[in-house]
């Protein structure tokens, strides 16, 4: 691996082996989301407990400083809205060259197999992995599922992640799935990283299947809504850290949270 490659690669994974992602993407095709309506005010309480932020670049530019920023993976696909035709119609968005003059950590970009549009998101995300390699930046593959949740299973999730590692995503983001995991990973030969799973409705069930998967072999997680739309997202971003990076269990990240909160309520 080139110097360069492996340089950004080792920001966004730390030395653990392990990685927390912050994504506040969700406005390219979801417009003002709740609770990301400003993105400045929920992005900056986050920052310092995340490793990596999955960010476009007209929010990065509006709403984060650079002065005191995180490894940013930039957004580079998009072109469709949750009010058009269909969300799989992705193409790209934005040039490396402008990943690099962000001074992007990675780049972000949807596949959508199995869709209407499969075969162009996949070659667009081949032509992505060319540039990238190209000045030496990891292209991260997230596979989409579009409108139809349905999808969230092991055997669409291992085929939709190995074909993006096959061509060349360096990281992917998948969806967690409680059954056969464990599959979805041992079929993909570079690290994977969880999208939100099955809806839970508590804080426990979110650090429990966070907790399951990096059990099953993910290196860590890219949770925004699970994170930024609950009461006391900094007592949550806190919790699923220390399950990333210091092995908690799901009842010790549940008591960490619960300590965070008391004590942002004692301060308020």
């Amino acid at each position: 691996m080139e110097w360069g490659m492996a340089n950004r690669m080792a920001q966004l994974i730390q030395s653990d082996g392990h990685a927390l992602f912050l994504p506040v993407d969700h406005g390219y095709f979801q417009g003002p989301t709740r609770k990301l309506e400003e993105p400045r005010k929920t992005i900056e309480p986050l920052l310092p407990y995340a490793d990596a932020i999955f960010i476009t670049r007209g929010v990065l530019r509006s709403s984060v400083d650079p002065d005191d920023a995180k490894p940013i993976i930039l957004r580079v696909s998009g072109g469709t809205s949750v009010v058009g035709k269909d969300l799989a119609d992705e193409g790209l968005t934005t040039s490396m060259e402008e990943a690099i003059r962000l001074n992007a950590s990675a780049v972000g970009i949807s596949i959508f197999v199995g869709s209407d549009y499969e075969r162009e998101s996949l070659l667009n995300l081949a032509k992505l992995v060319d540039e990238g390699e190209k000045y030496g930046i990891p292209v991260m593959a997230v596979t989409a599922v579009g409108k139809e949740l349905e999808k969230r299973e092991a055997r669409y999730l291992a085929l939709a992640c190995r074909i993006a590692a096959e061509l060349g995503a360096r990281v992917v983001k998948t969806y967690y799935c409680e059954e056969d995991f464990d599959k979805v990973v041992r079929g993909c030969p570079v690290p994977v990283v969880m999208a939100g799973g099955p809806k839970v409705d508590t804080e426990l069930e979110v650090f429990e299947f966070v907790y399951d998967g990096m059990q099953k072999g993910a290196i860590g997680v890219n949770l925004g809504r699970n994170v930024w739309q609950t009461d006391f997202p900094v007592a949550m971003i806190k919790a699923i850290r220390a399950i990333i990076h210091q092995n908690a269990t799901p009842k010790e990240a549940q008591d960490l949270c619960d300590s965070e909160k008391a004590k942002e309520h004692k301060n308020s």
